[in-house]
């Protein structure tokens, strides 16, 4: 029976190295052959999986944790955090020293320059220091802003901003999204245009930011690197993407 299989990035398809595994590569393309629809689920902005997506031959996308949904190449759903309430928000972290990076589906833009939070967070995903434009976000639409702060410091946003979610992804810097945002909703805008049933489903993840999708959809997986809490909300429990744990899964449940 044919499935619909949604795969997160970071810790899911690649590995401790930021690179895609033998065994990950394959398995994805067997599976297409086996009659599976393939698509990836990422807090990652379409520029930044580019080269992903065209080495796994993939048109079919859910990024900025559910914000920006593409469906063979055309954008069927996008959501913003209004401008006034990202104003406020800049308001607050610039009393409070704390740094900001907006991003679209093409580039990113930092509030300001030399702070070693944005740095060493973006120096984990492999990227640069963006320039600088604090007020890019009356320009361009912007469907994902990270907040540099740490997680106790997280809390006051909360506290005061609560039409919005914060979303952890490091130890300095947090996304943040509109109320309700998720991959979930993501996943579910996606089947609603194509009327695909959810309970045929299958999503992998490991993050904090999988929680909703690994709960909401007909069977996940989460890999054994993975946060305990996306553990615990999935159906099925994969080996450490370093041990090819997303490849064996997929034997397992017999997708390829």
């Amino acid at each position: 029976m044919k499935k619909f299989l949604f795969f997160d990035v970071d810790g899911t398809l690649y590995d401790s190295n930021k690179q895609l595994p033998k065994s990950a590569k394959e398995a994805i393309f067997k599976a297409r052959e086996n009659g599976h629809e393939i698509a990836i689920a990422t807090g990652r902005a379409p520029f930044m999986i580019q080269s992903l997506l065209d080495e796994l031959k993939i048109d079919t996308f859910v990024t900025f944790n559910g914000q920006y949904v593409v469906y063979k190449g055309k954008v069927i759903f996008t959501d913003q955090i209004p401008k006034d309430t990202l104003q406020k928000i800049l308001n607050y972290g610039e009393k409070n020293e704390h740094p900001f990076v907006f991003i679209n589906d093409v580039e990113m833009i930092a509030t300001a320059p030399n702070y070693t939070s944005i740095s060493e967070s973006l120096a984990t995903l492999h990227y640069p220091y963006p320039a600088i434009n604090a007020s890019y976000y009356l320009q361009t639409p912007v469907y994902q802003t990270l907040l540099f702060a740490k997680q106790q410091e997280q809390q006051h946003y909360e506290k005061e901003f609560p039409t919005v979610q914060f979303i952890r992804w490091h130890e300095n810097s947090c996304d943040m999204l509109p109320a309700g945002g998720s991959k979930a909703r993501g996943i579910q805008k996606l089947i609603e245009y194509i009327n695909f049933p959810m309970e045929d489903v299958i999503a992998f993840g490991d993050g904090l930011n999988d929680i909703e999708m690994l709960s909401s959809v007909g069977f996940s997986v989460a890999m054994g690197n993975g946060h305990e809490k996306a553990k615990a909300a999935a159906s099925y429990i994969a080996k450490s993407v370093d041990e090819d744990g997303l490849a064996n899964a997929m034997k397992d449940l017999r997708l390829i």
